[in-house]
């Protein structure tokens, strides 16, 4: 289980200039209308468009690079994830500052990501039909990990379940309204792992261990949609896991045949066997990094102070270790102790 909170590994950026450019929709020719269309009728792979055709792109979110894909102006990542356009950028933004250099304005690309004293609000799209799949994820989350699901009211940062093509989530807090879409098809299962991504949790085979355990079969996989199955590692990511080996019942994990332009499967156990994947319930390692994430006493976030020294966060789009009480970020040159002023990163 990849938890948020390890997801951002950030390289060294004390270095680099801050970057105001907008990401933009200029996109290679060569990379035109190569995105096939998706699993439609696959109840195991969440797709935000399933009908319709993007192209690729690169862009910078929290500092990483990441290849997208360009769907009605939105940009999706690993098929179901949407990247925030406001928090984008064609190009490295800076993170860390000088002592007692302010910068101008909050950078693009920040993000507290964890949602505070393990409390998520949400609200419910009128015109959403079978609410009671919503209602019925939320209280599989309530019953299984420390979180609480409060109905929105009036406050700024929520989730919102809406009708969409299909199925999607933000990562994370973002700030703000953030959808979850739910087309007809969209289960309860479904609902259960897009809230699991709001909440901070990312897809299972794409860990950076996950070769010792999966072969993923390029070969079968749809044109274009090859970047869904990059390791995180192979994006730029190090982090640990929460459990030792890649969790098959994780209700995060792709289904064999996700992105499959054949029939054939594009994913399978190492020594060639398929595995089951499943959208009815959150296993017992969703429940453990969920509940490492948002530990008893809800320290969710920047709110509270259940830091665990050994453990690395990201804070205001910062991946930082806690070790000793205090704050530490691994550069190209070593690690090196920060501290967060104002909302800002400063080397301390």
């Amino acid at each position: 289980m990849r938890k948020l909170k390890l997801f951002f590994w950030l390289p060294a950026l004390s270095i680099i200039a801050c970057s105001d450019d907008p990401v933009t929709e200029e996109i290679p020719v060569e990379n035109q209308n190569k995105i096939e269309t998706s699993n439609v009728n696959d109840p195991l792979v969440e797709v935000a468009y399933p009908d319709s055709k993007g192209t690729i792109t690169d862009i910078y979110y929290t500092g990483m690079k990441l290849p997208v894909e360009n769907v009605n102006g939105k940009y999706i990542y690993q098929g179901d994830i949407i990247i925030p356009k406001s928090k984008a950028s064609k190009s490295p933004i800076q993170l860390v500052y000088e002592k007692g250099e302010a910068p101008a304005q909050k950078s693009v690309g920040r993000t507290s990501a964890y949602w505070t004293d393990n409390t998520v609000y949400y609200d419910i799209d009128g015109s959403l039909p079978d609410k009671d799949r919503v209602y019925d994820a939320i209280s599989h989350w309530e019953a299984n990990t420390n979180l609480e699901f409060v109905k929105r009211s009036g406050q700024s940062n929520y989730i919102y379940f809406t009708p969409g093509s299909g199925c999607s989530s933000y990562v994370g807090m973002t700030g703000g309204k953030q959808n979850i879409t739910l087309a007809s098809a969209c289960s309860t299962g479904n609902t259960i792992h897009e809230i699991g991504h709001a909440v901070g949790l990312w897809h299972e085979q794409s860990r950076v261990d996950r070769d010792k355990h999966i072969t993923v079969h390029f070969n079968n996989i749809q044109s274009g949609r090859e970047y869904n199955f990059e390791t995180y590692a192979s994006a730029g990511y190090d982090g640990d896991e929460f459990t030792t080996n890649l969790d098959f019942g994780s209700i995060m994990m792709y289904s064999p045949y996700s992105f499959s332009k054949n029939g054939e499967p594009t994913i399978t156990r190492r020594d060639g066997s398929l595995y089951s994947a499943q959208r009815s319930a959150l296993s017992s390692g969703d429940i453990q990094g969920v509940n490492s994430m948002y530990p008893t006493g809800g320290g969710g976030s920047t709110g509270g102070n259940n830091y665990i020294n050994g453990e690395y966060y990201t804070i205001e789009g910062l991946t930082v270790l806690r070790y000793l009480d205090e704050w530490w970020y691994d550069t190209r040159f070593g690690w090196r102790k920060v501290k967060l002023v104002n909302g800002s990163w400063e080397w301390a």
